[in-house]
């Protein structure tokens, strides 16, 4: 009889190592996500004290573009180039609402569009935690609304852009 309470003892430590080391992989996929979108997701959703205007894309090469930028806020100065990621879907001759990253000549897109595109990373994540979670720690339920919130979040921001 103590071989098998030894036996499930051990059987025990092994589920709670699992469910334990799933559940740290599963968090850090999902700090990773916040940690990657919350970047460019400060500057769109922190506006009160930043510069914000709009920017007419003037041209597009190696991933960036760039044009002139106009101010809207108060306190805001008008720049002749600022830069914009281009993977940000933008046209050339089109004018965009941007807010300026703080002590450079970068800006990103503000509004819906940019907001739902600075959260993609998170969405990435929650797909990808969406399988640690169903598979490492078997809560099928939290899985599938992790990855339905994922996948509503990158096909949000894909349709708005």
């Amino acid at each position: 009889m103590p071989a098998l309470a030894s036996r499930q003892n051990a059987v025990v430590a092994l589920r709670f190592g699992r469910l334990a080391a799933m559940g740290t992989v599963a968090a850090l996929i999902l700090i990773a996500g916040v940690w990657a979108s919350w970047g460019t997701a400060q500057h769109v959703m922190l506006t009160k004290g930043r510069e914000r205007g709009t920017m007419t894309v003037a041209r597009c090469a190696d991933d960036r573009c760039t044009g002139p930028y106009r101010p809207l806020s108060e306190g805001s100065t008008a720049r002749d180039r600022v830069v914009l990621d281009s993977e940000v879907a933008v046209d050339k001759g089109r004018t965009y609402t941007v807010a300026v990253k703080p002590g450079s000549d970068e800006v990103v897109r503000t509004g819906t569009g940019g907001l739902l595109y600075a959260w993609a990373p998170l969405g990435g994540a929650l797909l990808l935690a969406s399988m640690v979670v169903a598979g490492g720690l078997r809560l099928t339920r939290l899985a599938w609304a992790f990855g339905g919130a994922g996948l509503t979040l990158l096909t949000a921001a894909f349709v708005t852009l």
